[in-house]
């Protein structure tokens, strides 16, 4: 994020205060099970830290420092920290399993959209939270990328802004699929936003919002 060290609650606030429609994070699992709020698999580009977050306990990723002296948060602190609706990225099947069970305890089917780049873990995490939203991000594609989602039964393709054309745009609508772009942090990526009539993009500047709606 753009305003505040990404993936930290200071990030998802400042989203939620600048009146973003949905938040977008990323979830890993740590060593002993929790679901750690990180967008890469490991921590050295966004912490003072070094390693995959697979390997580290909840605790020692807890010492680290995510910028600015924020912390590597938890999932369950983002929910009780925004009110926004999530979008929320997975990149396998235990973390599908486990944000599971967080859904279900926590009734989140309504709030919680899921995405995913990998097609076992959205068909995992459709399996076990009936109703989910689905979406498949692809950052590599062609007009197949429409048939995959239909496939996996996700409502929204997540898609890399730099690679959009509109051949592609019309073939995914016309298969009833929502699309957004990523990343779209320039005036000529919003333009084309705009031009192809997306449903919405990723940014990482909140204050996009006073010319588009988008997800932070």
């Amino acid at each position: 994020m753009g305003v505040a060290p990404e993936n930290t609650l200071r990030s998802f606030v400042a989203a939620q205060e600048a009146g973003l429609d949905v938040i977008g994070l990323d979830l890993h699992l740590s060593k002993d099970g929790a679901l750690v709020v990180m967008h890469d698999a490991e921590v050295d580009r966004t912490t003072d830290g070094t390693g995959p977050v697979a390997e580290k306990t909840l605790a020692e990723l807890r010492v680290l420092d995510a910028g600015h002296g924020a912390r590597v948060p938890v999932f369950e602190e983002v929910l009780a920290a925004v009110r926004t609706p999530l979008q929320v990225e997975i990149e396998d099947v235990a973390a599908a399993r486990a944000l599971a069970a967080v859904m279900h305890e926590r009734d989140l089917v309504g709030r919680v959209e899921v995405s995913s780049f990998q097609a076992e873990a959205i068909t995992e995490i459709a399996r076990l939270v009936p109703g989910v939203r689905t979406a498949l991000i692809a950052s590599s594609y062609g007009m197949e990328v429409a048939e995959r989602a239909v496939a996996l039964g996700a409502a929204t393709v997540c898609l890399d802004i730099r690679r959009l054309t509109l051949e592609v745009v019309e073939h995914v609508r016309a298969s009833g699929l929502r699309i957004i772009g990523w990343v779209v942090n320039t005036h000529n990526h919003l333009r084309l936003v705009r031009a192809l009539e997306l449903d919405g993009a990723t940014t990482d500047f909140p204050e996009i919002k006073r010319t588009a709606r988008f997800t932070a």
